[in-house]
């Protein structure tokens, strides 16, 4: 029997989301903080940290850039 071990659309995002808010924390970042500096209300920023949204490439890019690391390292999720 064959097993699929492809993540689902929503475990992907939860994955992402709990990346960002890792490197978040890591960084002393608090969400508003990160909101701040990404330009985003306080509250897109609780619903991307718990994979709540799909995010688009813009929002990651500005993600990344707030938290000065590369878009790849936010994507880099299991799959």
């Amino acid at each position: 029997m064959i097993t699929n071990n492809l993540m689902s659309e929503s475990e992907i995002y939860i994955s992402i989301g709990k990346k960002i808010k890792s490197i978040r924390e890591s960084k002393g970042l608090t969400q508003q903080a990160l909101s701040d500096l990404c330009d985003f209300e306080k509250s897109n920023v609780s619903r991307i940290e718990s994979g709540r949204t799909n995010l688009t490439i813009k929002s990651l890019l500005k993600i990344s850039q707030a938290l000065h690391v590369k878009m790849k390292e936010l994507l880099d999720v299991e799959n």
